[in-house]
């Protein structure tokens, strides 16, 4: 995935930090940081180009991806689920 606003050595340390491990990038802690990250970057570039509706859906499809992971490591581990909002500062 190689998105110009997320270099990959800031991918590898937001994995190293939410996923344990730079390379462990299929760990649900580090990609629902990386989909909150880009969250907001669409958000940010959406609040300036109001009609881009494919924009606006793709940023639909991450919310909904990332609320099912949310759903994941909640129903797995309730613990790992409060300190990741917490630490990522998401309203649940």
């Amino acid at each position: 995935m190689g998105y110009t606003y997320l270099s990959s050595e800031e991918q590898q340390k937001l994995f190293k930090e939410f996923g344990g491990a730079e390379n462990n990038t299929g760990s649900a802690d580090g990609q629902v940081a990386l989909f909150t990250r880009r969250i907001a970057h669409l958000s940010k570039h959406l609040q300036a180009n109001k009609k881009d509706h494919s924009t606006r859906r793709a940023l639909l499809r991450l919310v909904g991806q990332r609320r099912k992971l949310l759903a994941y490591i909640k129903r797995k581990d309730i613990v790992r689920y409060r300190a990741l909002i917490h630490s990522l500062d998401l309203r649940k």
